[in-house]
Parts: C-alpha cells; sequence; structure tokens
C-alpha cells in the first residue's frame, strides 16, 4: 500500500503564487520566501514552514526548490523586511537554527537551487530595506523522508519569531 503524501508536499514544489494565508493585492513590509525539496525531508522545512505560518502581516512565498521564479513577487512588494528560511548544513544539532551571514552563503549554499542563493540574495538587496537568511540544521535528507521531530519543533520557535516580527533574538552562525 502506497503510503499517502502529506499536505505540504502536496502544495510545496510545485512553484506556486503567494500561499492562501496571504494577500498580495495589498503592500506587505514582510516577505517570507521558504525554500526546499519536501521530497528529501529535512531539505523540505522551508516549505513546511511557509504551509504552517499564517499571519496577515506576512506574504508567504512557498518557493519550493526554484526561487528565482518568485523575484519578481520581491521587486514589485519592496518589503521593509525580507526572511528567506532554508534547511542549512551548518554542523549543528538538528533542528537548531541560524542567521547565515553574507559571507558564509556560498559555503553553505554552493549550488543547492537552479541559481546561486548567494546571487539571489544580492539581486534581492535592491528590492528590500532588509534580508535575514535563516538556515535550519537538517537530521536527515535522504529521498523521500519526512520531516523529522527536531525540525518540526523548530518550526514552532520560528513562525513565533516570525510572528512578533522580532530577530534581534535570533543567534548568528559563527
Amino acid at each position: 500500500m502506497k503510503e499517502k503524501r502529506s499536505d505540504y508536499r502536496r502544495k510545496a514544489n510545485a512553484p506556486t503564487s503567494p500561499t492562501k494565508n496571504s494577500s498580495s493585492e495589498k503592500k506587505k513590509n514582510y516577505v517570507l520566501m521558504a525554500l526546499g525539496n519536501v521530497w528529501r525531508g529535512d531539505d523540505g522545512i522551508g516549505c513546511f514552514i511557509a504551509q504552517n505560518f499564517k499571519s496577515d502581516d506576512w506574504l508567504v512565498l512557498d518557493c519550493g526548490r526554484a526561487p528565482e521564479n518568485f523575484t519578481s513577487i520581491v521587486t514589485k512588494t519592496k518589503p521593509k523586511c525580507l526572511v528567506i528560511v532554508d534547511a542549512a548544513e551548518m554542523n549543528l544539532e538538528p533542528g537548531q537554527f541560524r542567521v547565515i551571514p553574507s559571507e558564509r552563503i556560498e559555503e553553505l549554499y554552493p549550488t543547492t537551487h537552479n541559481i546561486p542563493l548567494s546571487y539571489l540574495i544580492s539581486y534581492l538587496d535592491k528590492w528590500a530595506e532588509k534580508i535575514i537568511l535563516i538556515g535550519i540544521q537538517p537530521k536527515k535528507t535522504g529521498e523521500y523522508g519526512q520531516i523529522s521531530k527536531e525540525l518540526k519543533d523548530s518550526t514552532k520557535k520560528i513562525i513565533r519569531i516570525l510572528e512578533k516580527k522580532s530577530f534581534q533574538p535570533l543567534k548568528r552562525l559563527q
């Protein structure tokens, strides 16, 4: 018997317009770009966050593996703050998350998306007042895996931070 795919897998990785939990008609000061591959376990954590984050203050973009397909939305929105969230191998405990400084992006994200993440951020920097890249340490990223408990627990913490729009408590990756 085939295992039923979870909701976030059905909705993710076919790049979509803003998720139903956000309205693109009015200008949003806060934009979340959630990246990941839901077919590779914890690598889909960004998409999982996008599907579980509900806020009228945020424009939530479930970008899957192709964030470059969403740049026009960001350039039209010109947000005060753009948050990008994705799994990142940082040699931390699974589920821990950090703000990734620009000088570490190429080291942590060499070619995990269609275009290098450093190029994407460099381009979007012209349109967003502030960009924050949050990396989440995956536990496993094998084929057809599920999101681990550790990362699901982290999702709750990250969503609370996003809801409060208070990024000061976030630890920076050293």
